[in-house]
C-alpha cells in the first residue's frame, strides 16, 4: 500500500536575541509558534496516522504535542531527527550584527560543500533517511509524521530530488511549521515528494527593503 511520511519543521521559537540555538536545550515555541502547532494538529486530522516520531529538542516536542493529542498517539523521540550541529551554536546570528562580522569566524567557512562549519551534509542525509524509513515501518501501512528542523529537512529533500546540496539558506523552501511529504510506492520505495504550508497564514511578515 502506498503511503507517506510527512516531515514537519517545528513552529516559531521565542528568540528575540536572534541566537543560533542549534541543538541547545530549552528553546520553547513562541506564542505564534504555539498557534502554528495547533494548526498542524488540525491539519493532521486528515491523515490516517500510524506513527509520530520527533526530534528530542523542546521546540519539536511542543510542535508535535497537538498532533499527538489529535490522534491519541504516543510521541516516539528519535535522536536522528535532531537539528544539524553547527560550530556557531549559541552565538547571535543576525544579518550585519552577528558572529560572522568577526574575522575570527571566517576560518570556519572555507568549505561550503561539506560544510566546514557544521555537521556534514552526507551525515544529515543518512540519519534523516534512516529516521524516515523507521517511521514508515512503524506506521505499518498508515502515514507517519516526523518533526524535525529546517536544515536537515531541506538537505533530505534536496538529496531525494537530486538537488545540489550547497545552497543559499535564504532560499530554502522549508518555512516554519511547513510539511515536506515523502511518498512511498507499493514496494516501500520513495516515489516522490511534495510540500505544503498549513500554517502559512501565521508566518511573520518580513518587511521589504526600500
Amino acid at each position: 500500500m502506498s503511503n507517506s511520511v510527512h516531515v514537519i519543521r517545528h513552529g516559531e521559537v521565542h528568540n528575540p536575541e536572534k541566537i543560533l540555538y542549534g541543538r541547545q536545550p530549552g528553546w520553547r515555541l513562541s506564542d505564534r509558534g504555539q498557534e502554528m502547532a495547533q494548526v498542524l494538529g488540525q491539519w493532521s486530522k486528515g491523515i490516517d496516522l500510524g506513527a509520530l516520531h520527533v526530534s528530542p529538542l523542546q521546540r519539536a516536542q511542543e510542535t508535535a504535542a497537538p498532533i499527538a493529542a489529535a490522534h491519541s498517539i504516543a510521541i516516539t523521540t528519535d535522536e536522528r531527527l535532531i537539528e544539524a550541529a553547527n560550530i556557531f551554536e549559541g552565538k547571535p546570528f543576525g544579518i550585519g550584527d552577528g558572529v560572522l562580522r568577526h574575522p575570527s569566524a571566517w576560518r570556519h567557512l572555507w568549505n561550503p560543500w561539506k560544510p566546514s562549519w557544521g555537521e556534514p551534509y552526507v551525515e544529515q542525509i543518512n540519519r534523516m533517511l534512516a529516521a524516515v524509513f523507521a517511521a514508515h515501518k512503524a506506521a505499518d501501512g498508515k502515514d507517519a509524521i516526523c518533526v524535525s528542523h529546517q536544515l536537515p529537512v531541506w538537505i533530505l529533500r534536496s538529496a531525494i530530488e537530486g538537488r545540489r546540496l550547497i545552497h543559499d539558506p535564504r532560499k530554502r523552501e522549508c518555512t516554519l511549521a511547513s510539511v515536506t511529504s515523502i511518498h512511498f510506492d507499493d514496494n516501500g520505495e520513495i516515489s516522490g515528494t511534495s510540500y505544503s504550508e498549513p500554517a502559512g497564514h501565521l508566518l511573520p511578515v518580513v518587511p521589504k527593503k526600500k
